[in-house]
């Protein structure tokens, strides 16, 4: 019970400590350690304290957000590709964003609540849209799913697209954010995000149970004693207020919450109970590792990190697809 928490944990700590350390220019570890002790150049202290950290804090909490709302998403439509980047809520989420940097909020801790916020309430509105567009009956087809999912992201990736044309000031800002990455990161918007994130999986967190149930289908879950209908309004809103959280401050990532999910599905089983702790760690562990490649590969120049999961995530996506298939999904 304990190995795969430890495992975790151990990978995402050398992940943490790696992203601290590369970048346009490289700390090795005595002096990283120096720096936590507070004994090290000033450079190199104000390069780690004020720039790395926080980059690295922000993209952990992206990929936790966005791997423990895909694992939900998945549990949710007992379908094995939802999730926030194919459903189109990352994209829904996205347009809402940019509807609130549109309105040139001042950069201050009150001002990025706001973006967050805005990025809620398009996310929960794409999930609603989605979900009324492809059901048939009492079931979503696995292809109606997607096919709205792409529809509706393409739409409000056209609505984002022409904000940002009339965008003066801001569309710097928002192209940045748009190709998804941290090059926004500071304390104050880790601040900003931690609320809508730890309300969001901190509901995950708790909901394994009831999500294992909803695996029986809502007739059987009905008869287990749950409340289906409140439990999966309970589950949409907290699952899209982790995305909106991580949309708001990293941009559109995709892929990470339908491969990290699928792989700890995969490795450790499909209890929901560990499946969330483990897709939240996992999540975190895995975009801080594109986040890597995605400054050291054509160093000193830096690629977005959305560029490296689309990379890793579309043939994933494929096979997910084929295997899908294979099973029935659809």
């Amino acid at each position: 019970m304990r190995k795969p928490f430890l495992a975790s944990f151990l990978v995402l700590l050398i992940a943490f400590i790696l992203s601290l350390a590369f970048g346009s220019v490289f700390i090795s570890h005595k002096e990283l350690w120096g720096i936590l002790r507070g004994i090290g150049d000033e450079t190199f202290s104000f390069i780690i304290w004020q720039i790395r950290l926080p980059r690295t804090i922000l993209v952990a909490l992206t990929g936790a957000a966005l791997s423990g709302s895909g694992a939900a998403y998945q549990g949710l439509f007992r379908n094995p590709l939802a999730d926030p980047f194919l459903i189109g809520v990352a994209s829904g989420a996205g347009l809402g964003a940019v509807i609130a940097m549109s309105i040139q909020w001042p950069y201050s801790f009150w001002g990025l609540m706001a973006i967050p916020m805005a990025a809620f309430i398009t996310a929960l509105l794409t999930v609603f849209i989605v979900y009324m567009i492809a059901r048939v009956g009492q079931t979503i087809p696995t292809t109606n799913l997607i096919l709205a999912g792409v529809a509706f992201s393409s739409f409000a990736t056209s609505l984002t697209s022409f904000l940002m044309l009339r965008s003066t000031s801001e569309v710097r800002r928002a192209l940045g954010w748009l190709l998804g990455g941290a090059s926004q990161a500071g304390w104050a918007a880790i601040l900003a995000m931690l609320p809508y994130l730890v309300m969001g999986l901190g509901i995950l967190l708790f909901s394994g149970y009831r999500l294992n149930l909803l695996q029986f289908g809502d007739d059987q879950a009905q008869q287990l004693g749950l409340n289906v209908t409140r439990t999966k309004t309970i589950l949409l809103v907290a699952a899209s207020l982790a995305t909106a959280a991580a949309v708001a401050f990293s941009g559109i990532i995709g892929f990470i919450g339908l491969i990290v999910p699928h792989l700890m599905r995969l490795w450790f089983g499909g209890d929901y109970r560990r499946l969330i702790p483990l897709s939240i760690i996992g999540g975190a562990s895995a975009l801080l590792t594109s986040d890597i490649i995605a400054r050291i590969v054509l160093a000193p120049q830096e690629i977005p990190v959305g560029i490296i999961t689309a990379l890793v995530g579309a043939p994933f996506f494929l096979w997910v697809l084929r295997r899908a298939k294979n099973q029935g999904y659809w």
